[in-house]
């Protein structure tokens, strides 16, 4: 299997989440949103995959670039 990290695009903080580790996700589907600034940013999975690992939960604050999910292709 082919590990697929997603990262963070902007720094601020986990608003929600909204896939579970186990979902099948498609190519563009959202797995959490931050807010940055007032505004909402999806996290999408870029690659189709099955959801592996959450590496933050709501309401952490997150840096641009770090690892917030893990999926598996």
């Amino acid at each position: 299997m082919n590990k697929i990290e997603a990262k963070a695009d902007v720094t601020g903080s986990v608003w929600k989440i909204v896939a579970s580790v186990g979902n099948r996700l498609a190519p563009g589907d959202t797995i959490m949103i931050l807010e940055s600034m007032k505004m909402e940013i999806p996290v999408l999975a870029e690659d189709g995959g099955t959801l592996v690992a959450l590496t933050v939960a709501e309401g952490v604050p997150v840096q641009e670039g770090q690892v917030v999910a893990v999926l598996e292709a």
